[in-house]
């Protein structure tokens, strides 16, 4: 593809102002990608910081053999920016989904770029296909900021009410007393019908009110992911794969003592601890399908890190890709991600089928990107919003990892707190 190179320092714009014009521009586009760090500091670097566009259709999917087809698609060694769903389950496990779906994401989604834009520190690189031409920049210079928009009318509904919620905390701690799982990530949702909404604005006040080291917006004809996620499901750079869950939640302190304190005590709670290290177990036994033997290693283990709302506990699990395997080998052998389910995995998503009562989709699985070279990095999909705007339904969920210590009603304040960041920007 041809390039060009620009310095931020020949532009007649800033480079914040530039970064907010391509997503405006962007946006015009049926199939957007964007990718964003916010320059955060975070072991193995958050994601790189790019946007892709299309004017075409996504890749065609065979839905009875997914990952032959991404394995196939891999084959013409080009940019695929997209998703897997957490339903992809289905086709990796003796699995179902039963549930009432009011997005309609497809489960996997994917799409080629025509254009490419490649952030650094001193300026944009913009690759483009023959039927564009240099004048893409002076295009996007000449395209408005976008305005922010306040959301309004929008009317947040609670999929399950606490009563219920706490009520099947009960029972999966039933499951654990019984040997059946030993932690189960139980979820709910929050949805909005007949909400109108502008999807980048809101992807805008999202992205400044939490940001994250894997922000991003995806545009898929009618359909948006607006995200603010915290954590990596998987990273690979040439053999090395990198694995990066997040177990351990606790809110920020309202003075520089108190935020020390809550750190030291998320760094220091028994059950948060025993979480992660359930979780790390689990990511360890993922990786090891794919990576050389001794190869898996934890690189570190209950790191503590600070974002705008909460502090999180992350363990870091790195390996070596065996070389009789591809980057496929991989998602079949991680997907969906232990800190999304629970332990033992299998067991734990058929009782998440039971006790749950909204499909997932987008919402636990993974958007990301993958090299002309199988490289990638995907994101885990949480703490964002879903939108269909064809159907004007809105929709976001958070939820908890729940172990035989769990206390139901703070897993249920854990939730709230998960959830409050999102609520802020939509203003109720």
């Amino acid at each position: 593809m041809p390039t060009i190179d620009i310095n931020y320092s020949d532009l007649p714009v800033s480079p914040e102002a530039l970064r907010l014009k391509v997503l405006a521009w962007a946006d015009t586009f049926p199939l957007v990608a964007y990718y964003y760090d916010h320059q955060l500091p975070y072991p193995h670097q958050g994601f790189r910081h790019m946007l892709a566009v299309s004017a075409g259709k996504p890749l065609t999917i065979d839905h009875n053999n997914p990952f032959e087809s991404l394995r196939a698609q891999l084959q013409q060694k080009q940019l695929l920016c997209g998703y897997l769903g957490y339903d992809l389950k289905n086709s990796i496990e003796k699995l179902h989904s039963s549930h009432p779906d009011g997005l309609g994401f497809p489960e996997l989604f994917f799409f080629v770029p025509d254009v490419i834009l490649h952030f650094n520190e001193s300026g944009v690189t913009i690759e483009y296909t023959d039927a564009y031409s240099e004048s893409v920049l002076q295009t996007i210079v000449a395209t408005p900021v976008p305005e922010p928009v306040k959301p309004e009318g929008i009317i947040i509904q609670q999929r399950v009410a606490r009563q219920d919620y706490i009520r099947n905390v009960e029972k999966v701690k039933q499951h654990i007393l019984e040997g059946d799982v030993y932690e189960l990530n139980y979820c709910m949702e929050f949805f909005a019908e007949q909400a109108d909404v502008a999807p980048l604005p809101l992807y805008l006040a999202l992205s400044e009110a939490s940001p994250t080291p894997f922000s991003g917006y995806l545009k898929c004809n009618d359909k948006y992911l607006l995200c603010a996620s915290p954590e990596r499901f998987l990273k690979k750079e040439g053999t090395t794969i990198v694995s990066q869950p997040i177990k351990g939640t606790i809110k920020r302190g309202k003075t520089e003592e108190e935020d020390e304190q809550l750190r030291h005590q998320l760094r220091h709670d028994e059950k948060e601890l025993a979480e992660n290290m359930m979780i790390v177990d689990l990511v360890r036994n993922d990786l090891s399908r794919s990576c050389a033997t001794g190869s898996v290693n934890v690189e570190e283990m209950f790191g503590i890190y600070g974002f705008r709302q909460v502090w999180q506990m992350i363990s870091t699990i790195t390996g070596s890709i065996k070389p009789a395997n591809d980057l496929v080998d991989v998602l079949l052998g991680a997907f969906p991600m232990g800190s999304m389910t629970g332990a033992p995995k299998i067991s734990t998503m058929q009782l998440i089928e039971e006790l749950e009562v909204t499909k997932r989709g987008l919402y636990s699985g993974a958007f990301g990107y993958i090299t002309p070279v199988q490289d990638c990095d995907f994101n885990v999909v949480i703490r964002s919003i879903q939108y269909n705007a064809s159907k004007k339904y809105l929709s976001f969920m958070v939820g908890s990892a729940i172990t035989y210590d769990s206390v139901p009603e703070k897993e249920y304040e854990e939730c709230l707190l998960k959830a409050q960041g999102i609520l802020k920007v939509l203003q109720i």
